[in-house]
Formats: structure tokens, C-alpha cells, sequence
């Protein structure tokens, strides 16, 4: 669980949160997985905490939408602590199942709600870890839910009837707090099988290596939205689209195996469609908890507006699918916006191949119509007709204009209609 700290750090800066990884080890010193820790800084040894749902929600926004789960831990299991709120409220949970471990924190009570959710969260696919685990017979119900228990052994005197009774219920358990190598060996006789401490190795920080710039004010206005009786997908679209990093979180989750989807995406749209108007709703205020930073606004109009451009442009063509003009229009500043090679992104998003040749390599219909627009915006087009220029002056001068309301509904108080 994210620790308390007992001492501030005086390098803490507002914004730059991190996470750590405390490696975890099997009976024969293996690297078996990694529990998931908040940092306030690169610079602290431990949390340093305020709110255990803000640095919850800090610590799943880097770990599955900036980094990835592939990307820090690979095969290894990696162990992910929840709140009660969390618990209750699967749909908070990581966009994963493979390889994560939901670990129950010990002041979580076993009451009928608590074991109505895990039976949940046990059917999504997660494995369910009982974090600083006291038997009592209060808790006791927990354990048909559990496949590991953890035990701090430098805390509490390790029982072995207990032990046993575990163990004859299949249940994995793992040493807490090994300090030393007497200890891991006591323990490994005992059937404990996973062990956590400083005797094997210290957390180790994972700075971010995003630049965290959520549109706030966008994302106010995009909650309200999705809260109306009945929610206007067109307008949400459009709030969803002032947000470039939503797009990519929003995009990545689609990308997750708890969507199985028989097509790659190609817009928003079907993104938003696949995902469900809830889990947008609860997808947003992770991240809303989770972002530190004001947006750079600076490069959101030319964005919005290079994506309404290409919708335009693909209409006027009569093409099938005009969004997919406006997805490959907004993504073509990511690797502005995001401070990312734009090739890295496309592998790590569930896109259309259409729309990954258009971002790359400017080809096919789409990578004609991003050609043309980019041409457009650099004054680069003065070989061709003067009603061509004037076409596109026109769609130009409408894609500002819409970029610029859109903006605008941004910035109103979320109470007022737009």
C-alpha cells in the first residue's frame, strides 16, 4: 500500500509524481514481480501522501496510461493496491487483467458490499491479493475471494496453524518485510513460496517521462456532459477531441483485452462507443485526479483546427468515414503535444492501418488529405488552381471558427448550456 512518509522531501515539486516498483522475488531469488508504489518526486524514499484516492489514481494514470503495463514490468506479475472506493467501483480498476494483481488494503472490512465487489473483480479476470493479512473471523469471508495472502513478518508474529490453513486452501503466500536472509530462509520452510523486502532489493523510481498537460477546463465541461439525462455524443466528441492526452488514454484503454473487439479503431466515435458513456465518465475523473498541470494552450487550436480541416476535406471527397480524417488530423501533433515520436505512439494505440500509413507515411486517401491540409497551413500550395485554394481557404477559415467555439465552450462555467 502506499506508505505514509514521517518526514517531508524537500525536492517535492507539485506536478512531478512519480511511481516506484518494489521488486518481488520467488523461492529460488527470481525476479517473480513488483509491487506499485507512489511518489510524490524522483527524489523521495517514500509516499508522501495527502489523499490515498488522488495518489491512487496518480499512480494507475502513469503506470496504464502513460507508461504501460508491458512496458514497466513485462511478463512479471504486478501488484497494484486499491482502496475501498476502488473495490467498490471495478470500473476504476487497470484497463488490464494479465498479469495484475489487485492487492486489498487491510483496513478494507470484509462487509457485503466489499464481497459482492471481489466476487466482480474476480469473474473481470484480476487475481486478488490480501495486503498485511490478520485473520480474524471478521475477515475471514475474504479468503474465498483471495489467491495470495501477504503477511508482514517483521510486524506479526507468523502463526504456523494459520500457515497451514492457507496453504490447504491453495492460497499463494508472500513474506512481507524480509530483512534479512535468516528470515527469507524461515519463511520458504514454512510454504511461503513470494517474498518483498530489502533483503532482495529496494523500490526503485520510475520517473514519467510524459509531459502532463490534461485540458482541465475541457475535461469539466466533458464530465458535465456525459452527466446529462441524455448525453449528445456529437458534443462529446467535440469536448473529447480538446484533450489530446484523453485521446490517447482513451485509445490505449481500447486497446486493453477487456475489449475484444473484431476491427482496429478508427475514430473517436467507435472509441468512445466501445468503451461506454460510464467508463468514459469514470475514465475522466482518474485522470482529472491524477493530472497536476494546466494544459499548454498554445497548440490546442491549430490541433483542433487540423482535425476539423481533414473531416472537411473528407466529406467534400465523399468518403466513408470522415472521422477517421479528424482522429488522423488531431494525432498528427502528438508528437508536439506529447513530446513523443509519433511511430512509438502508433504502436502503442489499437489504429486502423489506414490510419497508421496516413500518420507515417502520408499515403492513401487519408495521407493525402494530412498532406494537403499540413501544405495548406506552411503556404506551401501556390502551383495549384485558384478555385482549389479558394476550396481550401474555405474549409481553413470553418475549421478555425469551429476550433475557436470549441475552445470557447471550454472556458464558460460547466453549469451553463452550450
Amino acid at each position: 500500500m502506499p506508505e505514509t512518509d514521517k518526514k517531508q522531501t524537500p525536492q517535492a515539486i507539485s506536478g512531478e509524481y512519480c511511481l516506484a516498483l518494489q521488486p518481488i522475488c520467488d523461492h529460488k531469488l527470481r525476479h517473480a514481480g513488483d509491487e506499485l508504489l507512489y511518489r510524490s518526486n524522483q527524489y523521495a524514499k517514500v509516499a508522501q501522501i495527502d489523499s490515498p484516492l488522488v495518489a491512487t489514481a496518480r499512480v494507475a494514470h502513469m503506470a496504464f496510461y502513460e507508461v504501460g503495463v508491458d512496458s514497466l514490468t513485462g511478463p512479471r506479475q504486478l501488484f497494484f493496491n486499491v482502496p475501498r472506493e476502488w473495490v467498490l467501483n471495478p470500473d476504476l480498476l487497470p484497463p488490464v487483467t494479465d498479469h495484475i494483481v489487485i492487492e486489498v488494503l487491510e483496513d478494507i472490512e470484509a462487509d457485503e458490499e466489499v464481497v459482492e465487489a471481489l466476487g466482480q473483480i474476480k469473474s473481470l479476470g484480476y487475481r486478488i491479493a490480501l495486503d498485511d493479512f490478520v485473520l480474524t473471523e471478521k475477515n475471514y469471508p475474504l479468503l474465498d475471494y483471495a489467491d495470495i495472502v501477504k503477511i508482514d513478518v517483521l510486524n506479526e508474529m507468523i502463526n504456523e496453524e494459520t500457515v497451514k490453513l492457507y496453504l490447504s486452501r491453495g492460497l499463494i503466500l508472500l513474506a512481507e518485510k524480509v530483512e534479512d536472509f535468516v528470515t527469507f530462509q524461515r519463511c520458504r520452510e514454512l510454504g511461503f513460496t513470494l517474498f518483498q523486502g530489502f533483503f532482495y532489493a529496494h523500490p526503485e523510481v520510475k520517473p514519467s517521462q510524459f509531459k502532463r498537460k490534461g485540458n482541465k477546463s475541457a475535461q469539466l465541461r466533458l464530465l458535465a456532459a456525459l452527466n446529462e439525462p441524455e448525453p449528445e455524443m456529437d458534443h462529446i466528441e467535440a469536448l473529447l477531441a480538446q484533450d489530446p492526452q484523453l485521446c490517447i488514454r482513451l485509445l490505449r484503454m481500447c486497446n486493453s483485452p477487456a475489449y475484444r473487439r473484431e476491427c482496429d479503431i478508427s475514430s473517436l466515435r467507435q472509441a468512445m462507443l466501445l468503451v461506454g458513456l460510464i467508463k468514459l465518465r469514470k475514465l475522466i475523473v482518474v485522470l482529472m485526479l491524477a493530472d497536476s498541470d494546466p494544459c499548454q494552450m498554445l497548440m490546442l487550436p491549430k490541433a483542433l483546427s487540423r482535425a476539423r480541416m481533414c473531416e472537411l476535406l473528407a466529406t467534400e471527397m465523399k468518403m466513408e468515414s470522415p472521422d477517421s480524417a479528424f482522429l488522423v488530423g488531431i494525432l498528427s501533433m502528438m508528437d508536439s503535444l506529447l513530446e513523443e515520436p509519433l511511430d512509438k505512439l502508433c504502436l502503442q494505440l489499437p489504429l486502423s492501418k489506414e490510419v497508421v500509413t496516413a500518420l507515417l507515411t502520408r499515403k492513401g486517401k487519408l495521407g493525402e488529405i494530412l498532406t494537403l491540409t499540413v501544405s495548406f497551413e506552411d503556404a506551401h500550395l501556390k502551383t495549384h488552381s485558384a478555385s482549389v485554394l479558394d476550396r481550401l481557404n474555405r474549409c481553413y477559415l470553418q475549421s478555425v471558427s469551429w476550433a475557436t467555439q470549441m475552445l470557447g465552450e471550454a472556458t464558460q462555467p460547466i453549469d451553463q448550456k452550450s
